[in-house]
């Protein structure tokens, strides 16, 4: 988690440092629906790079946003899931989706 310094004055700075890169907010896009393992997302996200997944994933369960379960198998299974901080940016995805959504309808609009 970021400590007290390192977070930025302003909350949307906070909240951008936590979740603004792009497979980051596409990886909680993810995560909102079910767990997933990490070669599902892999394939999902289309072009992200294994070590960015990585990166990405490790970073968001060091800052509290998504659990990481292993279960003690052969071979080892190892899911993702959204921690209920993860959970609560659900209101966030939702409006950004929508937010989306009514932007590429308003531009389809303007094409006809």
């Amino acid at each position: 988690m970021l400590t007290r310094e390192e977070m930025p004055a302003c909350p949307v700075a906070t909240t951008v440092q936590l979740i603004g890169s792009k497979w980051k907010l596409l990886i909680l896009r993810n995560l909102r629906m079910r767990p997933w393992r990490f070669n599902e997302l892999r394939r999902d996200l289309e072009g992200v790079s294994q070590k960015v997944l990585t990166d990405s994933l490790r970073a968001m369960e060091e800052d509290g946003i998504v659990n990481r379960t292993v279960y003690p198998e052969v071979p080892p299974r190892v899911e993702y899931s959204l921690t209920s901080l993860g959970k609560s940016m659900k209101p966030i995805l939702d409006a950004m989706e929508k937010w989306g959504t009514e932007y590429k309808r308003k531009l389809q609009e303007n094409l006809d």
